[in-house]
């Protein structure tokens, strides 16, 4: 099966060829820890955990990635950056004490998302000689220049600086918010290395005491642990300019025009309920307090209910949809056992149609509705690639969910032992008791439905 992605520098679809099957290479731009991850935060993390999981299945066995496998999956940490500075000031703590917190709970709600760790996860302040060593060899090379105590790329030594943006350069000054510093040769020149004073973070260079630039963070990363050139350099579309731009002059002018990334992608903008997202409107929303009312699967399927590359609005209704989607997914698996199960063929190859995931919602539908008319291995099946797509099928129901926010303390393991002594009196000829039964769970807002075959199910009543 193929694998076909979209490539943001060429702007075609393309079938993915590694450099090297063994070692199959991909980076992601991770968080700046400073305050909770908000949910446009959570996109890239979910598309790009599926296209691992994706990749680690088309390329199984053992290789020589740094934990054995045949994929390497690098996503940074950004933990120096002036917003962190900022914030660690306003808290009164060390930017250590501020990324430590901030890191700890972006991972504590990704895991909740069902997304694996990546093969290797660097830090940019442990990574600073890395960074420094990368700014000396923009400088032998004529690519870079210091200037009152900055280090600074030049953007005019890179005759195809705007390739992956496709910008003309006074298109790049125009949309890009330019610091006009005098100590620039030109508008668009980007910091490489800039001074600290006391009482900002800061290490020692060869250019006295700074800090690093965001985009050479990247940069010296992706070298260390994938080497020059790469397969898969994935973020979203806001990186393209111009981080990724910037990503690609550094690392280009470093290694001898050496391509940094052979394929390219980005994820698409969300907005929230049809509005681009913003404190001042009040529709800014995290991953943390979404997760206190819905489970992490409902949050990643309705993130996959989008192909990646188009934009999404994050609604209510859609989250809800996704929470009914998951409990008919949950239902239809109930006897299946995944040891009898394998992958659907119609979601890998929807996968492999550069991450087509609504064709691949379509395919798991499929796979209920037979599973739901009695075919074992359907429900098996499902079962099987539901776990493949991190989406857990244990838990609370969507049923439970609307109960919690309704208020309501009752919960399932009450409704089933209530079932249970109702089905019981049935069965005995009490027909007394288990109306009593039925109507006490009427009352608070639970509707039983029997069926021909002697079962109970149950429904909140709306």
């Amino acid at each position: 099966m193929t694998l076909r992605l979209h490539n943001t520098l060429t702007r075609t679809k393309e079938d993915f060829v590694p450099l090297d099957p063994a070692n199959v290479r991909m980076y992601v731009c991770g968080p700046t820890v400073y305050d909770y991850a908000h949910i446009g935060n959570a996109r890239p993390v979910i598309v790009f955990d599926v296209l691992y999981r994706l990749l680690r299945h088309l390329y199984p066995g053992e290789g020589t990635a740094p934990d054995g496998s045949r994929v390497t999956y690098v996503r940074n940490i950004t933990d120096v950056d002036d917003k962190i500075n900022a914030r660690a000031a306003e808290e009164g703590v060390s930017i250590r004490e501020l990324t430590e917190k901030t890191a700890r709970q972006f991972h504590e709600d990704i895991a909740a998302l069902g997304v694996l760790s990546p093969t290797v996860e660097p830090r940019a302040t442990e990574h600073i000689a890395e960074m420094i060593a990368m700014i000396e060899e923009l400088l032998k090379a004529g690519h870079a220049y210091p200037a009152e105590g900055h280090v600074l790329f030049d953007v005019s030594s890179k005759p195809d600086y705007g390739k992956l943006a496709r910008r003309s350069l006074d298109e790049m000054i125009a949309g890009a918010r330019v610091d006009p510093a005098p100590y620039k040769r030109n508008p668009t020149d980007f910091v490489l290395w800039k001074p600290s004073d006391a009482a900002t973070p800061g290490w020692d260079s060869p250019w006295g005491r700074g800090r690093p630039g965001w985009h050479l963070e990247c940069s010296a990363m992706s070298n260390k642990y994938l080497g020059e050139t790469f397969d898969i350099h994935g973020g979203g579309i806001d990186l393209v300019f111009p981080h990724h731009e910037n990503e690609i002059a550094q690392s280009e002018g470093a290694h001898h025009n050496h391509p940094l990334a052979r394929y390219w992608l980005h994820n698409g903008h969300l907005q929230v309920e049809g509005a681009k997202m913003s404190k001042s409107l009040g529709n800014f929303v995290t991953i943390h307090d979404l997760l206190k009312d819905w489970p992490g699967r409902v949050l990643r399927l309705q993130m996959l209910m989008t192909h990646y590359r188009q934009p999404i609005d994050w609604t209510a209704w859609a989250t809800e949809q996704a929470s009914i989607a998951l409990d008919s997914f949950q239902h239809a698996t109930r006897i299946a056992h995944k040891e009898y199960g394998v992958i659907s063929t119609g979601v890998l190859s929807a996968l492999c149609d550069d991450l087509n995931t609504p064709l691949v919602l379509s395919e798991l539908h499929r796979l209920a509705n037979d599973a739901r008319s009695g075919n074992y291995q359907a429900a098996c099946d499902l079962k099987v690639t539901c776990e493949f797509l991190g989406l857990n099928l244990t838990g609370v129901s969507l049923q439970q969910i609307l109960r919690r926010q309704r208020g309501d303390d009752i919960d399932d393991a009450e409704i089933s032992r209530a079932i249970e002594t109702r089905l019981a009196a049935r069965k005995a000829k009490d027909f007394k008791e288990s109306d009593r039964i039925r109507d006490e769970l009427l009352a608070k807002g639970i509707v039983l439905k029997d069926n021909k075959d002697g079962t109970t199910t149950w429904e909140v009543k709306r």
